[in-house]
């Protein structure tokens, strides 16, 4: 291929890739804003009843079910996709959804229903806490976000017109990233 020819094909990849996922940014540039200027969204929690003496053992076979029957028992959605286990609590994921939250304070396990505003939710899917299907959806737009860069720079560096330009747009960025990031 010319180069002509390759700039053009690197130029279409780009603005079509870009097309696609910049849905997925526009969520991504707000949510990130919204949390770096404090608003990290909220959730309204409701108690849950536990039935008396129930023993959630994250390590069981049967926690899953066991957290359904929990559900259950409180008339809630036993739809969740997985659950997050730290010690002393389990979260009902995906997060970005209403979800049930166990914590266990000296032996006796507690419940709470959260319904996320919308900023709580779509921070959870920016990290990665939404559902299986999103997450999928978000490791092919980490893979075209990065083609679509290296596909802007190589445009960049086979136009004689911006060749200075990009390199010098790169250098700078580069600095100002690792000054920013590891020096400063």
């Amino acid at each position: 291929m010319s180069s002509p020819k390759t700039r053009n094909f690197l130029v279409l990849c780009h603005l079509f890739l870009a097309a696609l996922i910049a849905p997925m940014f526009i969520l991504v540039a707000i949510t990130g804003g919204n949390y770096l200027f404090g608003n990290k969204g909220s959730t309204v929690e409701t108690a849950l009843t536990v039935p008396a003496g129930a023993q959630l053992d994250p390590d069981a076979a049967t926690i899953e079910d066991d957290v359904r029957a929990i559900l259950a028992s409180n008339d809630l959605p036993q739809d969740f996709e997985y659950l997050r286990m730290r010690s002393g609590s389990i979260t009902t994921r995906p997060t970005s959804r209403n979800f049930v939250e166990f914590s266990e304070d000296g032996g006796v396990w507690s419940a709470a229903l959260h319904e996320p505003s919308l900023q709580f939710r779509m921070m959870e899917l920016h990290k990665g806490h939404g559902p299986q299907k999103f997450k999928i959806y978000q490791m092919i737009a980490a893979i075209a976000l990065f083609l679509i860069v290296i596909g802007g720079v190589l445009v960049g560096l086979l136009s004689r017109a911006y060749r200075n330009k990009t390199i010098g747009s790169l250098i700078v960025g580069t600095i100002v990233f690792a000054l920013l990031a590891f020096i400063i």
